[in-house]
């Protein structure tokens, strides 16, 4: 069964982790950058997003426990995936599903959100697939893909505010962008059932 494979990468995973260290050794500065760098990202997103409609910064912020649910409730699905599929493909579909359903639900809650404020929807949808799954990633320790598609959609967000391009199209057209991107990773990744150790 896959749920096996996983176990025994997991068994490894945790010797590994729970190898002592050296005596006043602190963790070092490379494992921690990405979380940090996602971290600036996420706030100058919110910042842009803020500073053209500070409502879809609200929605956003109250989406935040229903957002870490998802998180939590994809790790359950996937679990139990792996406990069903009998091939690493059933897994696959499996993953994609339990993925599109969690994401699915967060973006619904987003757009009820920005109905219920009077705000665009589109921009923070975009905002929230981008930050939804880039926190998924960082949960199952993929860290540096998704400090970079943020950094990377934040620093052409502020270079087109820079430049005085209307907010609205230039924000959907980079996020949406990031936001593909990251769940491309998403489901190879986490498509994997060594993955889910």
């Amino acid at each position: 069964m896959l749920l096996a494979v996983a176990a025994a990468g997991h068994a490894t995973r945790d010797a590994v982790r729970s190898a002592p260290t050296a005596a006043g050794a602190t963790p070092k500065l490379l494992r921690s950058l990405p979380y940090g760098l996602f971290g600036l990202a996420a706030g100058v997103l919110a910042a842009l997003a803020g500073a053209d409609d500070p409502r879809s910064v609200v929605v956003l912020t109250l989406s935040m426990g229903f957002a870490e649910w998802l998180l939590y409730r994809f790790r359950s699905l996937a679990v139990a995936g792996l406990r069903e599929s009998t091939t690493s493909r059933g897994f696959t579909l499996r993953a994609g599903r339990a993925l599109a359903l969690c994401l699915g639900a967060y973006l619904a809650l987003l757009a009820l959100g920005a109905l219920v404020a009077g705000t665009g929807p589109a921009p923070l949808l975009g905002l929230g697939a981008v930050l939804w799954t880039a926190l998924l990633l960082q949960a199952f320790s993929v860290a540096w893909m998704p400090a970079a598609v943020c950094l990377a959609a934040a620093a052409a967000e502020a270079v087109a505010a820079s430049a005085g391009l209307p907010p609205g199209p230039t924000q959907l057209i980079f996020r949406i962008a990031a936001a593909a991107v990251l769940v491309a990773g998403a489901c190879r990744l986490l498509g994997r059932p060594t993955a889910h150790r």
